[in-house]
């Protein structure tokens, strides 16, 4: 662990945070991080429960004179979204998060930090064993997947928690108090091709689109970033139109969370039109970094020659495949009306492949409208249907409707007056936090979501503010003694 964290405030947060990022805790991959949970809690003696989904739930009693409060259910997650530099060597599976602290930030060495939401988890277990922190009955539920598909929500059953009261610890704007989100759903399609002989006289290419920020398809969705898939499908259409050319195969972006940062193509060209290709290459370059000249700085697109594939993919299917890809659409889709600045509906183009004798494609779609959402998810079938592409709609989970009249709301938003001095904002996410699906099974609950300065989540330039981490959990503290 970096040692140097244990100088920053809160010192038990951050101990525990820099354990987190010791233990290994990619999505679908959390052993290693969830072993280390349980000896936790061994060692501070506090009962820990496992469900049959891999959910843990720690449970603490109240604090003397605290015995007749409401009781708290903390929650955030336990899972990371796996993102490296391309330059970087990291095996998510076996090797520790290595975090920097620079000027004010703690951020990782070329990898997404964790602290979406590793700080939440941290905060929350930092609090239950604080001696200064007052509270009634406590307990701490800490849910498995969530960044891939919110499994461990989705399994959580009823009466597994006895709380009324659910403070999510997933939130990214210190200050802002969240009691609303968007909705879901996974677009999936997929296709079989066939390959075909490369015509004579051709030459290979591998193509590069890299430099790009990324970042947390319900966060930054709004910020106007490039996405490296649709940028390498124009390249690819281009090519395919203008130069005679065939693609061999494709792979672009990676999680469905994430906005794509790279994506890679190999091609082939006539021979006779080498030249006029790579300094079409080096054009088309100059005409997507103007377009994104004030959000992808670091853009880069090139060609390099490569020894020429013997197939590839038959050219009528590559066709129909990069035609559905571009016709997708890609980014805010639409604005909320009852909330100014919200996103209302979005679509992430994830990944892209197309290998093996196989293509597919990945999208997230997000909403906060219900049927905005089913309707996207139309607009994708019908999109499919037209490329003779097969598309599965999966994964659906439902938003978290705001309740204006919350009582936790409320004493949270009292208790942030008098101890900051200021109001804090009350909003509602266009990411999705697991409140949507708990009010499922639990649909009495009260619940309230809040965190640290968390930027460019999803993404390796990920980042928590040091001074927000700090305000953020002696909030948290304040909260837990003032519930009634």
């Amino acid at each position: 662990m970096n040692q140097e964290l244990l100088n920053l405030y809160p010192k038990g947060l951050w101990d525990i945070f820099g354990h987190i990022c010791d233990a290994p805790h990619p999505s679908k991959h959390e052993t290693a991080v969830i072993k280390w949970y349980k000896e936790w809690a061994k060692e501070h003696n506090i009962p820990v429960e496992q469900d049959e989904t891999g959910n843990l739930l720690f449970t603490v009693p109240a604090t003397p004179g605290f015995e007749n409060r409401t009781p708290v259910v903390l929650q955030a997650h336990c899972d990371m979204v796996p993102q490296a530099d391309s330059d970087k060597a990291h095996n998510f599976l076996t090797d520790p998060i290595e975090p920097i602290i620079d000027n004010g930030w703690v951020r990782a060495n070329k990898t997404t930090l964790g602290a979406d939401d590793g700080i939440g988890v941290a905060a929350a277990l930092a609090a239950i064993t604080d001696p200064n922190c007052q509270h009634g009955p406590v307990e701490v539920l800490v849910t498995i997947d969530e960044e891939t598909g919110m499994t461990g929500a989705f399994g959580l059953k009823t009466g597994f928690v006895k709380g009324n009261i659910l403070i999510n610890l997933d939130s990214e704007t210190e200050g802002e108090l969240y009691v609303g989100c968007a909705g879901g759903m996974d677009a999936n399609f997929h296709r079989t091709y066939t390959t075909v002989a490369t015509p004579a006289g051709m030459k290979g290419y591998k193509l590069f689109v890299t430099g790009l920020h990324g970042g947390h398809s319900g966060m930054d969705i709004n910020l106007g970033r490039a996405n490296a898939n649709k940028i390498a499908t124009r390249f690819l259409q281009k090519t395919m139109r203008d130069f005679g050319g065939c693609v061999a195969c494709i792979n672009g972006g990676g999680l469905r969370n994430a906005i794509p940062r790279e994506a890679t193509a190999i091609v082939t060209v006539p021979e006779a039109k080498a030249a006029e290709f790579e300094a079409f290459a080096k054009e088309f370059e100059c005409t997507v970094k103007k377009e994104f000249a004030l959000t992808e700085e670091t853009l880069s697109l090139t060609v390099t020659a490569v020894e020429t594939p013997a197939q590839v993919i038959e050219p009528k299917a590559a066709c129909q495949f990069l035609n559905m890809i571009y016709a997708i659409p890609n980014g805010v889709q639409r604005m909320s009306d009852s909330m100014p600045g919200l996103v209302e509906t979005s679509n992430n183009l994830a990944n892209f492949i197309a290998e093996n004798g196989e293509m597919s494609a990945k999208c997230l779609l997000r909403s906060s409208v219900n049927s905005a959402k089913e309707a996207l998810g139309e607009k994708m079938t019908a999109i499919a249907e037209l490329a003779d592409c097969g598309i599965e709609l999966t994964g659906s989970y439902p938003g978290w409707n705001p309740n204006m009249q919350s009582p936790i709301m409320n004493t949270c938003m009292k208790v942030y007056k008098e101890k900051y001095g200021v109001e804090p904002k009350v909003m509602a996410i266009h990411a999705g936090l697991e409140c949507g699906l708990f009010g499922v099974c639990y649909p009495d609950w009260d619940m309230v979501s809040f965190g640290p300065t968390i930027e460019h989540p999803h993404s390796p330039v990920e980042r928590v503010n040091i001074e927000s981490v700090g305000k953020f959990y002696d909030f948290l503290v304040e909260v837990l003694k003032n519930v009634r």
